[in-house]
């Protein structure tokens, strides 16, 4: 790295956390907690572990410590909820940040190019995206996560469950860019950053916008689930409609299943997202592949259609017949 973008990226750090003036064995021993505990905070949080004598962290960092330590000295308190709740919140933002960070990144390096600007002009550059940033994004993430936790109350609350582990009622779906991987040897990174990321909106307005829930992106797949079977019919028939309307992107294959599945820290597991994951890959370009049972429930919806096809042997689970969903007409 050379000695300018030292600079702009000291500067950066300084913006955003302070200046690391600490020691790793420093801040437990300010948070009075042991050296071990830290670690394992961090560990948890997705942090590489740094050398015990850096001098990489700040008195934020002591105070959060701090404030994870009186958490678990509370009589109800459970040191493996507070690290589940840790990793689940480093994995969201560890994605979120790489996220942001790449056009904040080249706009910053763009003007460093572009204006010829000197060391000092190019650290208050990046000072001035730096505060902007926090400025915009620290309320937006409070209010992002104040919706979504109400947002998991009600859902909680209309499913019935009296506890987290209890196995819900879903219908879950995914959904996959057929032959996109071999497509994606011809493109440049810029291309195929620009196939996932317009996959990816057209997968939340359709998942969102007809009532269900993007579980997770895996590249060129989505993993979606709705509380009702008919919901996930609209999302699939619109998802494919969609891809196949727009001027980038390869078609779809999509899988559905309904059936007991288990929430656990934002993903979904069980017999059900197995079924779901093996019949999308069964699955022809441009078709969705539905469950026996979940053709059942749909079998005396009006708009649409199933169609039968040969059983089919998926693996771990057996020999099956699904249907092809289609709209009526």
């Amino acid at each position: 790295m050379t000695t300018r973008y030292a600079k702009v990226s000291h500067a950066l750090v300084e913006t955003i956390i302070g200046s690391p003036k600490l020691t790793a064995a420093e801040v437990a021993r300010e948070a009075g907690t042991s050296i071990d505990d830290a670690h394992q905070f961090w560990r948890a949080l997705g942090f590489s572990r740094t050398p015990d004598d850096m001098r990489a962290f700040t008195r934020r960092d002591a105070e959060m410590l701090r404030s994870s330590r009186a958490i678990l000295e509370r009589d109800d308190a459970d040191v493996e909820v507070l690290l589940q709740i840790s990793r689940a919140t480093g994995q969201a933002f560890a994605r979120m940040t790489a996220v942001q960070i790449v056009p904040i990144a080249q706009d910053i390096l763009s003007a460093m190019r572009a204006r010829e600007l000197s060391d000092t002009e190019a650290v208050d550059e990046v000072v001035g995206a730096s505060d902007a940033l926090l400025t915009l994004v620290e309320p937006f993430i409070s209010y992002a996560w104040r919706r979504h936790l109400v947002a998991a109350v009600l859902q909680l609350a209309a499913s019935g469950a009296e506890d987290v582990a209890d196995e819900h009622q879903l219908t879950v779906g995914f959904a996959d860019l057929v032959g996109f991987t071999a497509v994606s040897q011809e493109l440049g990174n810029r291309d195929i950053a620009r196939r996932v990321a317009r996959f990816e909106r057209l997968a939340y307005e359709q998942v969102s916008g007809h009532g269900g829930k993007v579980i997770k992106m895996i590249g060129d797949e989505v993993m979606f689930t709705t509380d009702t079977p008919v919901a996930a019919a609209e999302i699939s028939l619109a998802l494919l409609e969609a891809c196949i309307a727009d001027e980038i992107l390869p078609e779809v294959r999509i899988g559905l299943a309904t059936g007991p599945a288990l929430l656990w820290e934002g993903d979904v597991y069980g017999p059900t997202v197995n079924l779901a994951s093996r019949l999308v890959n069964v699955a022809r370009r441009g078709t969705i592949l539905v469950s026996e049972a979940l053709a059942d429930r749909l079998g005396e919806v009006e708009k649409i259609s199933l169609h039968q096809i040969p059983r089919v042997n998926l693996k771990g689970i057996g020999r099956t017949r699904p249907r092809v969903l289609r709209r009526a007409d």
